[in-house]
């Protein structure tokens, strides 16, 4: 999509994790976002995903050094749970916005229910631009 839009695709990510599912998802959405903090979100989302039935503290912190992260910093801001409260944030605005289960897409604020093949998406994109 990038490579045809080009610099007017942004792609936002919020959190919605489904804990009573994933008992895992908070914690794991809270070790992306301090990952984040560390230039490595989209590496550490996508071994998250990779790994959904890996995702206990100790995964967390192997994945950590996998991404040669700062592995002191990373364990501390998850065991002060420095980002919960924007995970958390991110949840609440998605039931607000009528999100109920993963994945939800919006395109410019609107809820985007229709398929997520690659001409559908940039179908509803180019239509809201």
């Amino acid at each position: 999509m990038r490579a045809q839009l080009g610099d007017t695709l942004r792609l936002v990510f919020r959190h919605y994790p489904r804990s009573g599912i994933h008992p895992h998802a908070q914690q794991a959405a809270e070790a992306s976002e301090a990952a984040g903090a560390q230039g490595g979100f989209w590496e550490m989302h996508d071994l998250l995903f990779a790994n959904q039935n890996a995702l206990t503290t100790k995964d967390l912190l192997r994945y950590a050094t996998q991404l040669s992260l700062d592995a002191h910093r990373f364990r501390d801001e998850l065991r002060q749970s420095v980002y919960e409260q924007r995970v958390r944030e991110d949840f609440r605005r998605g039931v607000e916005n009528g999100v109920y289960g993963t994945p939800s897409l919006f395109i410019n604020g609107v809820r985007h229910d229709g398929e997520l093949d690659f001409d559908s998406l940039i179908a509803a994109v180019q239509s809201q631009a």
